[in-house]
């Protein structure tokens, strides 16, 4: 079975690309067991707790990631540069837990996988 990994490089609200990556994520982990996400530069903020996405009429879909261990996905990583870019690297209350990585190191891991998509 091929390893995926999905990275989510845009913001949670303003596009759909969070959500329907979010989905195809789920739809993915019934059918193979080796997903991983990544979440790199403005994609950081998809996990970010507190987001209030109905001041904008946004479905609210961010919490959703707080179930990925459900699905057993557990390999979640955060691109340590694009948290400090964003003033986030003292942010502990993450949706799901994900280990923080230098950008080199998640180059690393992601040629771990056959195939990459990213929202």
């Amino acid at each position: 079975m091929n390893r995926i990994a999905f990275v989510f490089t845009s913001a949670p609200h303003g596009s759909s690309g969070g959500r329907e990556g979010l989905d195809a994520l789920l739809a993915t982990s019934a059918l193979s067991d080796e997903c991983g996400v990544f979440f790199i530069g403005d994609g950081v903020l998809q996990i970010l707790p507190d987001q209030q996405p109905a001041a904008i009429l946004s479905r609210h879909h961010a919490a959703t990631f707080g179930v990925l261990a459900l699905y057993d996905i557990e390999r979640c990583y955060l691109c340590r540069e694009s948290l400090a870019r964003r003033g986030l690297l003292t942010q502990k209350n993450w949706l799901l837990a994900a280990e923080i990585m230098e950008p080199e190191a998640l180059r690393r891991c992601l040629n771990d996988y056959d195939k990459i998509v990213t929202f």
